[in-house]
């Protein structure tokens, strides 16, 4: 089984890690895109057309199915790839976990980059998955580029500017960008308050993960034989997985276990 996952950038760790602890025995396919990186500045189009590109490099290495690890590329890619891609390549979006965290009652905040807070997009995942619960949009203003360089004083700063924006009193927090997830717990440490129930935090790369399999017919085997060989595209040329990916715990996994790694 091979599964490729795309992204400009090293946001697509958390999903891959995911996939790697469900399926130590799958192939894996990064498609990542540095010369067109960050995808969130662009236009709509801009960004389809690079993450095409992108997805298009994972495909000449025939994936069994492609995950968009990437929230933005998902709300405006999505429909674009599943025209170019399936039925052959079962094609896996990335979707805020807006639904499960307003399941827990709240109130949630939902941290996003700033071109994600209060779009339609965002709204209407809100409207639809979280009636009668208080939502929080919290935009965080260079987050993403911040753990995309491991640059660990701007996200200690970007992570303390988005939790003053964040209501004393949410129980929840939705990760609403794949980069995100690879700084939870430094997330978990700014906004919980002294006194409150443990904050809960709501990521995708499980769900996502699991959804790869389900679409492909198959089950996890987390303790199958760590033979899965990694593939890194950088704008779809082969290479290194980036060194700022090695800061992160997600990273030196698949590094860990990755026999071509």
């Amino acid at each position: 089984m091979k599964i490729a996952l795309m992204d400009s950038g090293i946001g697509l760790l958390a999903a891959t890690a995911a996939v790697r602890r469900l399926r130590p025995d799958a192939d894996l396919v990064l498609s990542l895109d540095p010369d067109g990186m960050p995808w969130g500045p662009r236009t709509p189009e801009d960004l389809t057309g690079r993450a095409l590109a992108v997805a298009e490099a994972a495909a000449e290495h025939r994936p069994d199915a492609l995950i968009i690890g990437c929230n933005t590329a998902t709300v405006h890619a999505l429909p674009a790839l599943r025209a170019r891609l399936e039925p052959g390549i079962p094609v896996v979006g990335t979707v805020p976990a807006i639904k499960p965290a307003a399941a827990g009652g709240g109130p949630v905040a939902i941290w996003a980059t700033p071109a994600t807070t209060g779009s339609p997009y965002q709204r209407g995942l809100i409207q639809d998955f979280a009636g009668g619960v208080r939502v929080t949009e919290v935009p965080c203003f260079g987050l993403a580029e911040a753990v995309e360089h491991a640059d660990e004083t701007a996200i200690d700063a970007a992570v303390a500017a988005a939790a003053a924006l964040t209501p004393g009193d949410v129980t929840t927090v939705v990760l609403g960008c794949t980069h995100y997830e690879l700084v939870a717990e430094r997330i978990r440490a700014a906004v919980q308050r002294p006194g409150f129930p443990p904050l809960v935090l709501h990521g995708s790369a499980g769900a996502v993960a699991a959804q790869a399999l389900r679409r492909l017919g198959e089950q996890p085997a987390p303790r199958a034989a760590v033979t899965g060989i990694l593939t890194v595209l950088l704008s779809g040329r082969e290479g290194p997985l980036p060194a700022a990916a090695l800061s992160y715990a997600e990273g030196r996994l698949l590094k860990a276990t990755s026999p071509a790694g």
